[in-house]
């Protein structure tokens, strides 16, 4: 393609939402190019923890996390972190966290999220059995793991919210609790079983799947670094690293932790933070893992993997500048061991990655305010993958004019 050419549809950003926003797209007929500057999944969306989490429908300001606060910030390798030199930059958007915890907040937040995950189990049992990738995914369930009775009391406020919306779950002890996972540490007295819990053998996996499927249908990628957009009549333009411009009618911003840099280009300030998640992926002969293992109290979760064991979740806000810390994994790894005793930690690959987090856990879907040729996706935190073919369908009814199947309202990039 010539550099004078106009795109039909641009998308930036190669993980998972512009993976499945380009499937949609060119399923439905259209010309779609995905830029990215590293590759398809080969960023955030690689090394997620796998889970499609479909029940997964508070909102994190009310997951206790305010209540943890304290003790978890005392705690430099604990479930939450923030580098004091980050804290002045971080402030604005912890006082947004804070305030999106109130009471008045809390249904209009759950309502959005318990609507986007029903349509996004919808579309994702319908994109794998299009794109034949349905043989990736895991239905064993998944098991949170209580280590008091007190602990356990505090969940129970979220499940009542869960079963309003249909969640399906129960309560497990003893031998039942064994039974699920054996090998366990006695140290947890109680657990939650939720049957419809699904994972998936492997994210990257399935993200290269999903887009061998949307080239299968005409979608194309090129490499390139966006520096800069802008939108004119005839759509947006795009400036890619080295000077060369692209000119697209239309322009998909799925950028993950990097989107509210490109919408600030625009004239939109997003308020999007970066939640660094840590994990560490042993051989799969590590430990004998039945489902994914929820340890809510230490904000991780270990997954079972066609290509391994991932030990991982936590978070960091630090941006996207820092180094990494990698002494974060080796301390969930380290809690891992107490909570399987007999796992092998040996033969571990560590990782970082980005997750783009809005302070109310709802992400921005919808029209630039100021252009009709510019769609936001991003924000999704810890539920890129869960909500990405829902995602897809929803950029696709905005680009083609239709009317989405959920009041997209909530997910305003002006609502802040």
């Amino acid at each position: 393609m010539s550099n004078d050419a106009a795109i039909d549809i641009a998308i930036i950003g190669g993980g998972i939402i512009g993976i499945c926003a380009a499937a949609s797209l060119a399923e439905a007929g259209r010309r779609v190019t995905v830029f990215d500057r590293t590759g398809i999944c080969e960023e955030t969306s690689s090394g997620n923890a796998a889970a499609f989490a479909f029940s997964d429908v508070l909102p994190l300001a009310h997951k206790g996390m305010i209540r943890q606060l304290p003790k978890w910030l005392a705690d430099p390798l604990g479930p939450l972190s923030i580098p004091p030199a980050y804290l002045p930059k971080l402030l604005p958007w912890l006082i947004r966290f804070w305030r999106a915890g109130a009471p008045e907040k809390y249904e209009a937040s759950l309502a959005a999220q318990a609507g986007m995950m029903k349509l996004a189990e919808a579309e994702w049992m319908g994109l794998l059995d299009r794109s034949g990738t349905r043989e990736m995914l895991r239905e064993d369930g998944s098991l949170e793991l209580h280590e008091s009775e007190a602990e356990f009391r505090a969940s129970l406020s979220g499940w009542a919210a869960r079963a309003r919306f249909g969640i399906g779950f129960r309560h497990v002890e003893g031998e039942e609790l064994a039974a699920l996972q054996p090998g366990l540490s006695p140290r947890f007295v109680k657990g939650t079983f939720v049957p419809g819990w699904k994972t998936v053998a492997d994210p990257k996996l399935l993200g290269k799947a999903v887009w061998a499927y949307a080239q299968s249908k005409g979608a194309r990628f090129e490499r390139a670094r966006i520096e800069r957009i802008a939108t004119n009549r005839d759509g947006a333009a795009l400036t890619l690293a080295g000077g060369t411009t692209r000119q697209t009618r239309h322009l998909i911003i799925a950028a993950g932790a990097w989107s509210h840099l490109l919408a600030g280009q625009l004239g939109d300030r997003i308020p999007l933070e970066t939640e660094r998640g840590y994990n560490t992926t042993l051989p799969a002969t590590a430990f004998d893992v039945k489902r994914m293992l929820i340890f809510s109290g230490h904000g991780f979760v270990i997954t079972p993997l066609q290509t391994g064991l991932r030990v991982g979740g936590a978070v960091e806000l630090g941006g996207i500048a820092r180094p990494p810390n990698y002494n974060r994994s080796k301390a969930l790894l380290q809690k891992a061991q107490r909570f399987l005793p007999g796992l092998d930690p040996s033969g571990g690959r560590e990782w970082m990655g980005f997750r783009p987090s809005l302070p109310d856990s709802v992400p921005v879907i919808g029209l630039a305010p100021g252009s009709r040729s510019v769609v936001y996706a991003f924000g999704h935190g810890h539920l890129g993958l869960t909500q990405a073919a829902a995602a897809g369908r929803l950029i696709r009814d905005l680009v083609l004019g239709q009317t989405p199947p959920i009041d997209l309202a909530p997910f305003s990039p002006q609502r802040f």
